[in-house]
């Protein structure tokens, strides 16, 4: 029996949350290369950096390794269903609950991050500003921000389409998504389908995300006081920003 759901999502659903990090390894995604990297930038620019904030950690996947790499880190997360999954996968760790566009920790970090495009999630360049500021407000003076973005105007591909299978204890788990180019955003529709012992459920994901020009990140940033460079390439084809609080 298949049970198909559909929803628009601000923040990831228990069920995507669920599959998350199953489907995303499938695909090829190395989050401890990921970490080992960001915090190699991080050193070269701030050598002697000794904490960590990760805005938008999601099930706390990168985490898992910076933790190893600094004294202190934490993470900030929107949705309550992949914040339970870092909580419980980092004893010890505050995984704060928070919009990333107005969080307030009343303390600063050496270094504060933000992957797996998460800032694409902005509506607006206002929002992306509000974003921006919110990340310098907790560094350091000197602390350094780590930003990976969604595709650029002039990279997205129109129409396009990708699929991937993962399989966990003894269920198999499809991912299938189509994006379209709304405006100046792309709206993506990502559907899958789990087969476990019980049967066959399927559930489907609306993501809206902004393609903000280079220039919109750039200045965003710099009217928080961030001064950053776009790298391209990885990690995963969209680059990081990279950039120093003054």
């Amino acid at each position: 029996m298949s049970n198909a759901i559909e929803r628009t999502a601000s923040a990831y659903s228990r069920e995507h949350a669920d599959v998350y990090d199953v489907v995303h390894a499938a695909r090829g995604r190395d989050w401890a290369v990921e970490a080992d990297n960001v915090v190699r930038l991080v050193q070269e620019r701030l050598p002697g950096a000794r904490s960590l904030l990760d805005v938008a950690c999601g099930t706390g996947a990168h985490l898992e390794r910076i933790r190893f790499l600094f004294p202190h880190v934490a993470g900030l997360e929107l949705s309550d269903a992949m914040r339970e999954i870092a909580t419980r996968r980092l004893p010890g760790v505050p995984i704060h609950p928070g919009d990333m566009r107005d969080f307030h920790l009343d303390e600063q970090f050496d270094a504060v991050t933000c992957m797996c495009f998460s800032i694409a999630y902005m509506q607006t360049p206002e929002d992306l500003g509000r974003a921006a500021a919110s990340m310098a407000r907790h560094l350091v003076p000197g602390g350094v921000a780590v930003v990976e973005p969604w595709w650029f105007s002039e990279q997205f591909l129109d129409g396009y389409v990708t699929g991937s299978v993962a399989e966990r204890n003894g269920s198999v788990i499809s991912r299938l998504s189509h994006s379209v180019r709304d405006g100046r955003a792309t709206r993506m529709t990502v559907r899958y389908t789990v087969a476990e012992s019980t049967g066959i459920r399927d559930f489907t994901e609306q993501e809206i995300l902004s393609l903000f020009t280079e220039d919109e990140y750039l200045a965003a940033f710099e009217q928080a006081g961030i001064r950053a460079e776009h790298l391209p390439g990885g990690p995963n084809g969209r680059g990081l920003f990279l950039g120093v609080r003054d």
